[in-house]
């Protein structure tokens, strides 16, 4: 489907060389703007991805001749904030012509039309379900002077198939599935992503062994309930026997998930956790809710009795596995004694970090049309008193942390006080943040490469560490921060000392993805 847009004018230019021949034109630039959760931020490693092997190029300064925003619908202020930043660019296009907006994702695959219709500047809409289509929507946009609407039912090409631009070289997304079979009631992504489609458990591991071929030491797996894997081909065992396998594979030292649903959390994949060494002691479930009313209403199949005996068996097996989730404030219809329901379970919980969003209604959902919707100020009170109570649990776990050896991985990011305070960044095996100094005369870390050091303070949403001397302080270098230093050089066009090939034999140009976990969301 396409809706006519006034045409635009060529993006790119030519000069002329010193003969007087034209020379060859500049190519288009990139950028890639990503709202929503880690599947968002997947897929959008496959647009720029995508986009560079149909011979684009990341923007290095603001101004970029194509910008995609990959959408989310999960949330009203999703919407708000796309339409928002089309706004502000509006101008910027009319500043430029030649210049493509796109617009992708959840929200895309929802509003269709409605996008066109509110910001006729906009010159693709693509959905969930052909990320691949991207590039070839925005060759026919400009050469039919066109906006073009393409909106698929159902996947034409399983994601991970498409070519990924990855974040980060030290670690990285694998998605295991795509789609949800579950019908809660608050939640539009299984309107939006479809029914859930397994990968097969060779491609799986085939992509993992790449990225560790390029360097990569850190997976996350990746889908909308990751412990239902298998229900596609009938092994209710395939998600405990992946993790097992991927504690086969050499070279690859951290592997995480997200997220499982509690219904579908069985023992054996307690038992692949605790017994398969790489598997991190991390996990992120969501809880939703501590009301078995509020539970049912949202048809979540699993009451806190059986949340809570989940998180009891995880301790039993790994003692020290710091557990995170999602928590909904304000669903229709909850009540004092519902939201106080929450509140004992988060205490009992003993939560390192949680999500914490305010109930959005969404159209669509069947929640939507429920009675009893929350007055605003109720639940910003009730979210309010959930977040000081959480607040205050994260800042007890983290002080259990005093004195603890911790193995970290270092990465690129750093704190926002890093220029005071000198220290760098990165993640424990447990997921928790550590802003660690380098003790003088030792050795700096690259990004990848890991540092064993003692936790010295504690707040509620990071770690520090200050080694005391430099006996207190542990580098060991690994492959990963190898690959940082050869992307580093390729990014510069020079090459990097003892950079040499990959263990692939090649040169390495991949880069991984791992987002940073946020501590919570208003």
């Amino acid at each position: 489907m396409s809706l006519t847009i006034p045409s635009p004018a060529s993006g790119t230019s030519t000069s002329a060389s010193t003969d007087g021949a034209p020379a060859a034109a500049a190519p288009r630039t990139y950028q890639v703007r990503t709202f929503g959760c880690q599947m968002n931020v997947h897929d959008s490693e496959r647009m720029a991805g995508m986009l560079e092997g149909a011979g684009y190029v990341p923007a290095s300064g603001e101004h970029a001749d194509v910008v995609v925003f990959n959408t989310c619908a999960v949330r009203e202020n999703a919407d708000n904030k796309l339409y928002g930043n089309l706004g502000m660019l509006a101008p910027v296009k009319a500043a430029n012509p030649g210049m493509q907006i796109a617009v992708g994702g959840c929200l895309a695959q929802k509003d269709r039309e409605t996008i066109l219709k509110k910001a006729p500047w906009v010159d693709a809409v693509f959905g969930t379900h052909n990320v691949g289509a991207l590039p070839a929507l925005l060759d026919r946009a400009r050469h039919n002077n066109e906006a073009q609407l393409e909106i698929l039912e159902s996947l034409d090409v399983f994601p991970s198939t498409l070519p990924t631009k990855r974040d980060s070289v030290y670690s990285g997304w694998v998605s295991i599935s795509v789609g949800c079979n579950n019908t809660c009631t608050f939640c539009i992504v299984p309107a939006l992503r479809g029914k859930e489609k397994d990968r097969r458990p060779g491609d799986i591991l085939a992509e993992i062994q790449a990225l560790v071929d390029d360097g990569a030491i850190e997976v996350t797996l990746l889908g909308q309930n990751v412990n239902s894997y298998g229900v596609e081909f009938g092994d209710r065992q395939a998600f405990s026997k992946l993790l097992r396998a991927c504690g086969e594979i050499e070279g690859l030292e951290r592997v995480r998930f997200t997220s499982p649903h509690p219904a579908a959390f069985t023992d054996d994949v307690i038992d692949a956790m605790a017994e398969t060494p790489n598997v991190m002691p991390q996990l992120h479930m969501p809880l939703q809710s501590g009301s078995d009313k509020v539970l049912k209403d949202m048809k979540r199949s699993y009451r806190s009795t059986k949340f809570l005996g989940i998180l009891d068996k995880v301790r039993e097996r790994i003692p020290h596995a710091a557990i995170s989730t999602d928590i909904i404030v304000g669903f229709p219809g909850e009540t004092d004694e519902d939201f106080q329901a929450t509140l004992d379970v988060v205490e009992k919980s003993r939560f390192a970090t949680a999500f914490t969003f305010q109930y959005s209604k969404r159209p669509g959902t069947p929640a939507a049309d429920l009675p009893d919707q929350l007055p605003k100020a109720v639940v910003q009170e009730r979210f309010e008193r959930l977040t000081a109570l959480q607040d205050r649990i994260a800042a007890e776990e983290n002080a259990r942390q005093l004195g603890r050896r911790v193995e970290v991985m270092v990465t690129a990011q750093s704190g926002r006080k890093a220029e005071e305070t000198h220290r760098l960044s990165g993640r424990s095996q447990d997921q928790r943040l550590v802003h660690f100094s380098v003790p003088e005369g030792a050795e700096k870390p690259r990004p990848g490469d890991l540092v064993t050091v003692t936790i010295t303070e504690a707040a509620a949403f990071h770690l520090v560490a200050d080694p005391a001397s430099p006996e207190d302080y542990a580098l060991r270098r690994s492959r990963a921060g190898d690959a940082w230093d050869r992307s580093q050089a390729d990014s510069c066009g020079a090459p990097a000392p003892g950079s040499g090939s990959g263990a692939n034999g090649s040169r390495s140009g991949v880069s991984l993805g791992m987002p940073a976990l946020p501590v919570r969301r208003s």
